[in-house]
């Protein structure tokens, strides 16, 4: 017999229900209560989904909040559910699948995909055929809930549709989808495309047996009148350019067509999908280089046009509201924001700026963070991006036409959005635009000035762009045409009375800092000052810019910093702020990357700031690492802490080592910290293990002594995280394995053998990034230095690669141990170098300046190649030098 509810239960149940919609937090938090002491009974839920699907009679937010609680007991308590409950709710689920209210069509679809991908689709085996059967019905709400059903479902659990399994259930549904792209009803069609796009980035085979007949269903619905299909047809097409290019190129002038018409559509939501097609087919360069050029005279306006803010988003930007700094920020206005471990590289020179800048979005269009994360005009502007870096200067025409006409026109929103193109070419066009940046900068630095907010913030971020103009302009003329106007206009913005403002001047000052490093020296207290009295303006979100900001200052002057008057300046403030949050605090993050710049760049400035900063990263590591076990230990009752806490740590405490060196011998040395480091090794987060062995480095630099009674239980572990999956902590572990070496010497001997093999593999892995790559031949040689007689041996299968990466390093100490250990290699080897020696020629002389003695080894071991094959095998030999290596080698070692 099926289960019934008893009655009195029944109404405790809805009274409950209609009280948790009260606004009263005081009940809300009692209900919260109630409903806990609830699922201690099995057969809670089954009242749940009664209420979901038989009590016609109640209100459909009750019924529909009934079923939504139900879909949180699922996805945390389902796989506790007796089978006769979960067997209840299935059931009772498909029955109801064309309730007469839309509602409570929409929440039962919810609750049956979330019991599809909690309890594993393959096991519902009746869930798909019944689905699909129901779409047949004459019934349009039930073929409407099936299809909302099975639309969740597509979404939800792709992957798991995608599996062998299933493959049957797939190979009726496709084709089935696609009949009903003619159906009458356009939430039908709509539904029928968005559960077929489900499958088209995976490349489910069974769409691609029928893709011919779904690129020509969307073809038929491209000019539907609804706008949901319009939007899925767009959706579809970006996503098969990715992925079938090769069914779309017969078509592709009239999909072009559709889609610069789409671009343009009256619905917004509409546009932005089609707007996504320019984007992906940039990333296809050849195919975008052939088919493109045609359009782009009508594209570019477009996607230009699309990059104006439109009355709603400055209403909802408050455009018209130009003073807001005394009014505080939301908390939840306020981005999570995520901290990036560290990471040891060779040379902290642009090379590195660059690449630690690849991955940053800079699409600086966050200045809009209040509309929706992703829009049309930030979409447009992306577009008008990556089109630049495929086209390069062929795309000005275009462009400048209809820049001189917004640069100078009479409407805010039509000049703002010109600056936003100026800054959106500014790497593709760099070139082109070369001729015309003498008169913009300083058209753009004086509009730093404009009476609109919007166009003030915009105007930093585009300036930012052609910071690496300016600054090289400044280098070589002297810094009043650019550098110094820019530097004033952008700390004047720094303290603007708006916010927007504010934050992207902020931002704008930080790239410029980047870019001009020490240039900024003489203008060092003028910074300061500005920075140091924006702290005392700024409301919540902007603090947390402008700790970068000053991090970003630290990093990019260095020791010019370590000066009493500008310590004064600018460490009370942050202790200030240091001291006044409380460990849990998440403001902590941007505070502590700040101040570990700042450390690394004050030296021994820092010394009277140190002890407090010390004892707390120690303490907070500690916290994190309880935390962490007693979550372990008793998941129901703990929750798992963040780890962000114990990561930020450790990298202050590494910023501090690398700033004090032995100054923090001490601290060190009346701390648990090393001990404390060895659970962070071990931990199964990466990022923890990635920033604990950037410290084991640096601590191994600063205070040996202190390491060293340790190094019995770190090697094995650093031996086991050489894995180039894991690129950063490879990283990271190799660059503190050679730091330890160096300090070690021959006492590194019963190490050598776990870790030489997966140094040598991962330096002859292909597509091994060029930072893990110096590493590891700077670790192999100096484990080479300091055990010549293990290491050598294994001279042939690492010598070519090992070469290769280290002749573009620049001459630095590192650099200089590693050829000490591959000169002593050859010592105990010199067979070992023979096969590969025209590469160890070629490093060799990548040198500026080795040290004399260093140099005299290079001498000796060139010579004694030469006189060891006899004047005319060399002459053979050294005749398939390139020209450079030649005359290099000739000046500088007479070979």
């Amino acid at each position: 017999m099926a289960w019934q509810p008893d009655t009195s239960g029944l109404d405790q149940i809805i009274q409950l229900l209609k009280e948790s919609q009260s606004p009263d937090t005081e009940i809300q938090r009692m209900v919260q209560q109630k409903l806990e002491q609830l699922n201690q009974y099995p057969d809670f839920n089954n009242y749940l989904i009664f209420v979901l699907t038989k009590l016609t009679t109640e209100d459909e937010p009750t019924r529909s909040l009934a079923g939504l609680i139900l879909k949180n007991n699922v996805r945390a308590h389902y796989t506790n559910f007796p089978q006769n409950v979960a067997e209840f709710i299935k059931q009772e689920c498909l029955k109801a699948v064309g309730d007469a209210s839309a509602l409570i069509r929409a929440t039962v679809g919810i609750l049956i995909t979330t019991i599809a991908c909690k309890g594993d689709l393959v096991s519902w085996q009746d869930l798909l055929p019944t689905l699909c059967q129901l779409l047949d019905s004459e019934n349009y709400n039930t073929c409407e809930g099936a299809f909302g059903a099975l639309q969740k479902v597509c979404e939800d659990c792709s992957e798991q549709l995608d599996s062998p399994q299933l493959q049957e259930s797939l190979e009726v549904m496709i084709p089935k989808f696609l009949q009903f792209f003619k159906h009458s009803s356009p939430k039908i069609r709509s539904h029928a495309i968005s559960c077929v796009n489900q499958f088209i980035i995976g490349r489910t085979p069974a769409l691609m047996i029928h893709v011919d007949d779904f690129i020509q269903g969307l073809f038929t619905l491209a000019n539907d009148e609804n706008i949901e299909v319009r939007k899925n047809v767009c959706r579809a097409l970006v996503m098969l350019q990715e992925v079938r290019m090769d069914k779309l190129k017969p078509h592709m002038s009239n999909i072009i067509e559709y889609m610069l018409l789409r671009t343009q559509d009256d619905d917004e939501s509409v546009a932005l999908e089609a707007c996504e097609f320019w984007l992906t087919l940039a990333e296809q360069t050849v195919e975008c280089k052939q088919i493109l050029p045609p359009f782009l005279p009508r594209l570019i306006p477009i996607l230009i046009n699309g990059m104006k803010y439109s009355e709603v988003d400055v209403i909802l930007l408050k455009g018209d509201i130009e003073e807001d700094e005394m009014i505080p920020d939301k908390e939840e206005d306020i981005r999570p924001r995520f901290h990036k471990s560290k990471v040891h590289s060779m040379q902290n020179d642009a090379q590195n700026q660059e690449a630690a800048c690849e991955d940053e979005d800079d699409d600086g269009l966050d200045d809009d963070d209040s509309l929706s994360d992703w829009n049309l005009r930030k979409c447009s502007a992306a577009g008008l991006d990556v089109l630049a870096n495929v086209f390069h200067d062929d795309l000005l025409p275009n462009v400048l036409e209809k820049l001189n006409e917004l640069l100078f026109h009479q409407q805010w929103v039509n000049r703002e959005s010109g600056i936003l193109v100026l800054g959106a070419i500014a790497e593709g066009c760099m070139n082109g635009m070369l001729p015309h940046l003498p008169k913009l900068v300083p058209f753009l630095t004086e509009t730093l000035n404009d009476k609109k907010a919007l166009v003030r913030s915009i105007t930093c971020w585009t300036l930012s762009r052609y910071a690496h103009w300016i600054v090289t302009q400044s280098q070589q003329n002297g810094h009043d045409a650019y550098l110094k106007p820019l530097m004033n206009e952008l700390l004047k913005r720094v303290l603007d009375s708006n916010k927007r403002v504010q934050e992207a001047a902020c931002s704008a000052f930080a790239t410029l800092e980047e870019e001009a490093c020490t240039e900024l020296v003489p203008y060092l207290h003028f910074i300061l000052q500005t920075l140091v009295y924006a702290f005392n303006k700024y409301q919540h979100k902007n603090l947390l810019i402008l700790y970068d900001a000053i991090g970003t200052l630290a990093d990019s002057v260095g020791n010019h910093m370590n000066k009493p008057e500008y310590i004064q300046m600018i460490m009370p403030p942050l202790i200030e702020k240091w001291n006044s949050l409380r460990d849990e605090d998440k403001d902590l993050f941007p505070l502590l990357e700040c101040l570990s710049s700042v450390a690394t760049a004050l030296q021994s400035g820092f010394l009277p700031y140190c002890e407090p900063v010390f004892r707390r990263c120690v303490g907070l590591v500690q916290n994190t690492l309880t935390q962490s076990m007693s979550y372990m230990q008793n998941q129901e009752k703990f929750d798992p802490p963040d780890k962000d806490f114990m990561i930020v740590a450790l990298d202050l405490l590494s910023g501090l080592a690398e700033g004090l060196g032995s100054g923090i011998e001490q601290l060190v040395q009346s701390s648990n910290i090393l001990a404390l480091m060895y659970e962070c090794m071990r931990d199964p987060m990466a990022e923890v293990r990635q920033s604990s062995f950037a410290l084991l480095g640096d601590l191994t630099k600063a205070c040996f002594q202190h390491v060293k009674q340790y190094i019995g239980d770190f090697m094995p572990i650093l031996a086991q995280n050489l894995n180039p999956d894991l690129i950063s902590v490879c990283n990271n572990a190799t660059w503190a394995i050679g730091e330890i070496s160096i300090q070690l010497g021959p006492e590194m001997q019963p190490f050598i053998s776990i870790m030489l093999g997966p140094l040598v593999a991962i330096i002859n892995q292909q597509g091994t990034p060029k930072t893990l790559l110096e590493n590891t031949a700077i670790t192999i040689g100096r484990l080479g230095f300091v055990c010549p007689n293990d290491v050598a041996p294994a001279m042939p299968q690492f010598t070519r690669p090992w070469c290769t990466s280290l002749r573009n390093i620049r001459d630095n100490e590192e650099k200089d141990s590693a050829f000490r250990g591959i000169c002593a290699m050859i010592g105990v080897n010199p067979g070992g170098i023979v096969p590969d020696f025209i590469f160890f020629c070629d490093a060799v002389a990548s040198w500026v300046q080795p040290k004399p003695d260093l140099k005299d080894m290079f001498h000796k071991i060139l010579h004694g190649f030469k006189d060891q094959v006899g004047e005319e095998t060399w002459t053979r030999f050294s005749e398939q030098f390139p020209q450079p290596l030649k005359e290099r080698l000739l000046a500088n070692y007479g070979v």
